[in-house]
């Protein structure tokens, strides 16, 4: 099947805010998008990031000249947006955009969520200042790539990013182009999401798992190069990878692929790499009930055998697939009931600290165990 690249052009009007995050909304007629709530909605504002650091944030548009686009042949070169979250020098400005409003109108129309204004997500307060000078030492600041959700950007992660920028980490999200609903680039473009006409496709785990693996081992060579101004302060033999739901089919996959990743955590996502000789990297498994050893997807069961390093898994009984993301509380705000019975607030913080003890045992050498919380049970399979 060929599928035509959209090269649609960005509208957006004067003065409009573009800090937003990732909900859902059934298309409607343009003029309709005013009117589309019954009540004013209030915009979300994702919890402030508790470390000592400020945060700054940069995106990135990078090019893989060596492959044609996996979804889009007649693209000759793999086009991809990072965002990047990073600890700040100190300094006042505006806090960063979670998304635009025509991001946030296209990923509301493909989630086919009614009853939410198109530019709510665009409306998202973030607390990363947009532009800041990054702080540190040359070589002192461990890195972590994130990778979304398939139909999710990346932005749908934003309060871990912050959380873990504060806390003195580069952090470099992937926007995996035509797999959401909106990808911006800076003459304009917005990608849509190619990839969704072929996700009932046999195979297609697997050959997006390697995508986002080629994805990050790309990244990887530019970031320890020169694409950025901060390039300098990471140190290149402490990088981790986590991601949500394919995201994290993806940190799998990645490590199996590239030696230079040291650690990964998989939030609630199916594996497909295959490990032949397993692996001795330290992993984190942080799933929903879903994930249960024995549940109703053996993926981690399979791959649990073959992890022969440190390992944990563990699984919020009361929690659901987007536990682990900016979704609950988003959902929240428009007045969208999330299944599960942790809150928003509380998921987030679940994540945060549960990502954040795993990276600093594994990337700055830290001895404690991971923390124990009533929400949270550990998974001990036989």
């Amino acid at each position: 099947m060929s599928h035509r690249v959209r090269p649609l052009k960005i509208v957006v009007a004067a003065g409009l805010a573009v800090v937003a995050g990732a909900a859902c909304s059934a298309p409607v007629p343009p003029r309709a998008v005013a009117a589309a709530s019954a009540k004013p909605v209030s915009p979300p504002v994702l919890p402030a990031p508790t470390g000592a650091h400020p945060v700054g944030t940069a995106a990135l548009h990078l090019e893989d000249t060596s492959r044609p686009d996996p979804w889009v042949p007649e693209a000759p070169v793999r086009e991809l947006k990072v965002t990047l979250w990073y600890p700040a020098q100190k300094g006042a400005g505006p806090p960063a955009a979670y998304m635009t409003a025509k991001e946030s109108e296209l990923a509301l129309k493909g989630k086919r969520l009614t009853g939410v204004p198109y530019d709510l997500l665009s409306r998202t307060r973030t607390h990363a200042v947009a532009g800041a000078k990054p702080a540190g030492r040359e070589g002192g600041l461990p890195l972590v790539v994130l990778s979304p959700g398939f139909t999710n950007p990346v932005s749908t992660l934003t309060s871990l990013a912050e959380e873990l920028a504060s806390r003195g980490y580069v952090v470099a999200g992937i926007d995996h182009t035509y797999e959401n609903y909106a990808t911006t680039f800076p003459d304009g473009r917005v990608a849509d999401c190619v990839a969704c006409d072929s996700d009932s496709d046999s195979g297609f785990g697997t050959k997006t798992a390697g995508v986002r693996a080629a994805d990050v081992s790309f990244v990887l060579d530019r970031l320890t190069g020169t694409a950025w101004e901060g390039s300098g302060l990471i140190n290149r033999s402490k990088i981790a990878m986590v991601g949500q739901s394919m995201g994290g089919a993806a940190a799998l996959a990645a490590m199996v692929k590239d030696a230079r990743i040291r650690a990964g955590v998989n939030m609630d996502g199916t594996t497909y790499a295959r490990m032949p000789g397993g692996m001795a990297r330290p992993f984190l498994f942080l799933g929903s009930s879903g994930h249960a050893p024995g549940g109703r997807d053996n993926s981690w069961d399979r791959d649990w055998k073959l992890l022969t390093g440190w390992k944990r898994w563990l699984f919020l009984p009361g929690g659901n697939h987007q536990s682990f993301t900016d979704i609950p509380l988003l959902a929240d705000a428009a007045g969208v009931a999330v299944p599960g019975e942790v809150s928003a607030a509380r998921s987030v913080e679940l994540t945060r600290t549960y990502v954040l003890a795993f990276l600093d045992r594994h990337l700055r050498g830290g001895r404690a165990e991971l923390p124990s919380s009533p929400e949270v049970t550990i998974a001990r399979p036989r």
